[in-house]
């Protein structure tokens, strides 16, 4: 059935066609060109109507209402196409842009069912359904989880609009194939999160592992306090790390600067005194935290599971020092594990996981941000980079895309992009995202909850996606305040009562 045709100047990634109705941004559309079908998608459309050009005071529109209704040809449907390449190259997973643009005149048509099913549905092994095609309900849409491991994805969205959801849904299929996720949660998002054998950890640092400056992080000395941080360095010294007594240890190579009569070691004396106090706080406030003896903490971690690591407990930089500790093992596991698995020689090396591992970073802007420098960051970009040599996958989830480091968002292979409104993020996403066309960019004002662009390697073609709601995920969603205070309403008149009856029972005692 015929839908329209091109019309005007047409280029072989773009053209523009009138059509008999208004086609919906996301709808995929066919063209005949050279005696092949070429596939096309919908990124812009208006409609203009004849009888209301130069309409001036509502008059004029109601009249001009009239007109129109006994119009048919009033009118103007157009669309904006963006080409995605030959139909029959598409079903092999290749895109291959015509070189001769479409003729104006060449007609378009409705793709079928059958036709989108076998580029957004395939049946190969690897591939997993996480929704629908937006405008074509019927049809599966499906991603590539081999391509998110070993080229990484990001999920940007602003807040409420369904990341955590899309997050537990990537999770839940890698977790069928006894796939290891692991999920550092800063909100305590995922905890609760329904996965069969789920492994959560309340992440804790052990302070033994660290080197002096993100000791320094860890025990909060203020990033200015350079003389506070050269105690430290000077104090945290080999045997201070290797004692069984760690804190002891740590304070009687304070207190030595402290007691000194050395003429240098007393300049410093007055900031020695401070790390003092900072050290003797740490371990009271932090005393959940930091475990000398909780042995190494990639050790909790379980390969073949879906592991949380509930960092909401840590301040941001104790969270930063915990996430980074965990990229660097982690990295470094992965590079032991592939070493061995390729060297010639015999000799037995150490290494925790034998497969790929996929590590989701909640909040990335918290940890990688573009206008200063954290350790986590550091690690990140350097997974970014290598981690697909090594099968360790990385995903980044924010809903302020402009505060993420540009440099790590561009290593990136895959994104999930949902509502976006502010223009400085949308911009961010269009540096990051070459296959991502201005055009469906613009729309994502006005994308719905749970709606998704999704482009990159995940996934054939870009698409527009309703991902499907995962029932295993508890929390994330928007709590009611008002069913909240009503309920407390309710238990604030049942404890009233419950203590009247005690009153008047102690009153018939009397």
């Amino acid at each position: 059935m015929s839908l329209g045709f091109v019309i005007g100047e047409s280029k072989p990634t773009f053209v523009t066609a009138i059509t008999s109705r208004a086609l919906s941004v996301g709808e995929y559309i066919k063209i005949k060109s050279e005696n092949k079908e070429i596939l096309g998608l919908v990124e812009r459309s208006s409609v203009s109507s004849a009888a209301f050009t130069d309409v001036r005071n509502f008059d004029e529109a109601a009249e001009s209402t009239e007109i129109a209704e006994m119009n048919k040809r009033d009118k103007t449907y157009t669309a904006h196409i963006g080409i995605l390449g030959y139909l029959e190259n598409l079903r092999k997973g290749q895109s291959i842009i015509p070189a001769i643009p479409p003729i104006p005149g060449t007609e378009i048509t409705q793709p079928t069912a059958q036709d989108l099913e076998e580029i957004f549905s395939s049946k190969n092994e690897g591939w997993v359904k996480i929704g629908t095609l937006l405008r074509n309900k019927s049809v599966d849409a499906k991603v590539n989880l081999d391509k998110i491991v070993s080229r990484h994805l990001g999920i940007l969205a602003m807040t409420g609009m369904g990341k955590s959801n899309l997050v537990s849904l990537v999770t839940k299929q890698i977790s069928k194939l006894k796939g290891t996720v692991i999920i550092f949660d800063y909100h305590n998002d995922y905890t609760s999160l329904n996965i069969p054998k789920i492994n959560v950890v309340d992440a804790k640092i052990n302070p033994r592992l660290l080197d002096a400056d993100q000791l320094s992080e860890v025990l909060e000395i203020r990033d200015g306090a350079n003389v506070q941080q050269r105690v430290l360095r000077m104090a945290f010294t080999k045997h201070v790390k290797e004692s069984k007594e760690f804190w002891s240890k740590l304070e009687t190579e304070i207190d030595f600067i402290v007691n000194s009569e050395d003429k240098k070691l007393k300049e410093i004396r007055t900031s020695a005194y401070r790390v003092q106090d900072i050290v003797e706080e740490a371990q009271r406030r932090f005393e959940d935290i930091l475990d000398p003896d909780m042995g190494d903490p990639i050790s909790f971690i379980k390969e073949g599971r879906t592991n949380i690591l509930n960092i909401s407990e840590l301040s941001e930089k104790q969270a930063n020092v915990a996430v980074a500790f965990y990229l660097q093992q982690l990295l470094k596991d992965r590079k032991d594990a592939s070493i061995a698995k390729h060297a010639r020689t015999k000799k037995e090396r150490f290494y925790r996981f034998n497969s790929p591992i996929f590590v989701i970073i909640e909040e990335a802007h918290v940890f990688i941000p573009k206008d200063h420098d954290t350790s986590a960051k550091y690690w990140a970009a350097k997974i970014a980079r290598e981690g697909r040599k090594f099968g360790l996958g990385l995903g980044i989830v924010s809903q302020r895309p402009r505060s993420v480091d540009l440099n790590v968002l561009s290593q990136l292979g895959s994104f999930a992009i949902m509502k976006i409104i502010q223009e400085d993020d949308q911009r961010q996403i269009a540096s990051a995202t070459e296959s991502t066309s201005r055009d469906l960019i613009s729309q994502l004002t006005s994308l719905n909850v749970g709606d998704a662009i999704l482009v990159g390697q995940w996934t054939n073609l870009p698409s527009l996606v309703h991902v499907e709601e995962v029932k295993e995920k508890i929390m994330g969603a928007d709590q009611s305040a008002v069913n909240a205070w009503a309920n407390a309403d309710k238990m604030k008149e049942v404890a009233v009562e419950s203590t009247q009856g005690l009153v008047q029972k102690d009153l018939l005692l009397d």
